[in-house]
C-alpha cells in the first residue's frame, strides 16, 4: 500500500529537496490551507449556521455580497494577519490592500484572493470555491501600497484554489506542476490524490455562458458557431457545452479532463477589456493551467504577461487545452 503524502510533506519536499520554495512560502501556504479548510466546514453547515444568502453589502465592483462572501474574506484576512509571513493582502472584496497590522511581524509576500468564487450558487448547493495568489514585495519597498500588487502573473511564487462540493479539494502549484490534495472531513488533514495534473491538448468540451451571446464580439460569435456546427462543420467533430457560472468549478473539471473555459468581453460594457479579476482570478488560474499543460490568453496574448494598471483589473478570459485556446486565440488575430 502506498504512502499517503499529506500537504506538509508535499511542500516540506519542494523546499528541501528541491529548493523550489523557501521555507516562509511553505509555512504561509499550509495557514492559506487551514483558512480553506475553516471555509469548508462553513459552507457545509449552509443554512444550519444562518450563512446563506445577502449580506446587505457590496464589493468594490458593486456586486451585492452574499453572508458566506464576508464571512470567507474575514476567515483568510484572520488567519493570515499575525503569522508573520505577509507583508499586505488584498481580496475581490475589499477596495484597497490590507497591511498587516503593526502589532504583528512582517513578511515579504502579497497573498491576493478571491475568497468565494461562485456566489450565485451558493443559496443553490452547487460547487464554489476560493482562489488565491502569492507575490513577493518588491525589493525596496518597506510599506506596501496598491502599487506593490500590480505585478505580472509571471512573478508569482505560488497559485491555487480549493472546490467546496461533495469533496472539498485543494489545487496547487508551486511552479513545479499541478498537485491536488483531499481533505480528510474526519482527521481535518489534507492528503494527495493527484500528482502532476495534465490538462489534454485537445478537448471536445467547451464552457461559456450562451446567454449572453447576443453580446459577443464578433470573433467568439465565429467561434462557438464554429464548435455549435459539430462534425459536419470547419472543426469536424461534436462538441459538448459544460457551464457551472463558478470559475472554480469549470476550470477544476478542465484540469481533470480537459476543456476550454471562456468569460469574453462583450458589447454591453465596451469601455471594459472583460469580467474576471487578473489579479485574483485570471492569473492565478493562468498560471495553475499553464503549469499542466494548458494555454491562458485574452484573445491576443498571454494573460500571464498582461502587466496590471489597477487592483480590481478585468480581463477577458480564455483558457484550458492548448489547441483550443491557441485556435480562438486565432479567431480573434484574423485566423479561422
Amino acid at each position: 500500500m502506498n504512502k499517503q503524502i499529506s500537504l506538509t510533506q508535499y511542500l516540506v519536499e519542494k523546499q528541501r529537496e528541491k529548493n523550489l520554495i523557501p521555507a516562509e512560502l511553505r509555512l504561509l501556504l499550509e495557514v492559506v490551507a487551514r483558512a480553506c479548510k475553516r471555509i469548508s466546514y462553513g459552507v457545509g453547515k449552509g443554512d444550519l449556521a444562518g450563512i446563506l444568502g445577502e449580506a446587505g453589502s457590496e464589493n468594490i465592483q458593486g456586486e451585492v455580497q452574499k453572508k458566506l462572501d464576508v464571512i470567507a474574506n474575514e476567515t483568510l484576512l484572520e488567519a493570515n494577519e499575525w503569522g508573520g509571513h505577509l507583508a499586505a493582502m488584498a481580496s475581490e472584496e475589499m477596495d484597497h490592500p490590507y497591511t498587516i497590522p503593526n502589532r504583528y511581524p512582517k513578511g515579504e509576500f502579497l497573498l491576493l484572493f478571491d475568497p468565494l468564487d461562485g456566489s450565485s450558487n451558493i443559496d443553490v448547493n452547487v460547487s464554489i470555491g476560493t482562489i488565491f495568489s502569492v507575490l513577493r514585495l518588491p525589493e525596496g519597498v518597506h510599506v506596501p501600497e496598491e502599487q506593490s500588487f500590480l505585478q505580472t502573473g509571471s512573478h508569482q511564487l505560488a497559485a491555487g484554489y480549493a472546490v467546496y462540493g461533495p469533496s472539498t479539494l485543494l489545487v496547487l502549484t508551486v511552479g513545479d506542476g499541478v498537485a491536488c490534495f483531499t481533505l480528510d472531513r474526519e482527521t481535518g488533514s489534507w492528503w494527495l490524490t493527484t500528482d502532476g495534473m495534465k490538462i489534454p491538448h485537445d478537448t471536445k468540451e467547451y464552457a461559456i455562458n450562451a446567454s449572453n451571446a447576443r453580446h459577443w464580439h464578433e470573433p467568439v460569435k465565429r467561434y462557438v458557431a464554429d464548435l455549435n456546427a459539430g462534425r459536419d462543420g470547419p472543426l469536424g467533430k461534436d462538441y459538448n457545452m459544460r457551464w457551472v457560472a463558478s470559475m472554480v468549478a469549470d476550470i477544476h473539471r478542465i484540469m481533470t479532463r480537459g476543456g476550454i473555459f471562456m468569460y469574453p468581453a462583450d458589447s454591453r460594457e465596451p469601455g471594459k477589456p472583460g469580467k474576471l479579476r487578473l489579479l485574483y482570478e485570471a492569473n492565478p488560474m493562468g498560471f495553475l493551467v499553464e503549469q499542466a499543460g494548458g494555454m491562458a490568453t485574452n484573445g491576443h496574448e498571454r494573460i500571464l504577461d498582461i502587466q496590471p494598471a489597477a487592483l480590481h483589473e478585468r480581463v477577458a478570459v480564455f483558457m484550458g487545452s492548448r489547441n483550443e485556446v491557441e485556435r480562438v486565440t486565432g479567431y480573434h488575430g484574423g485566423e479561422s
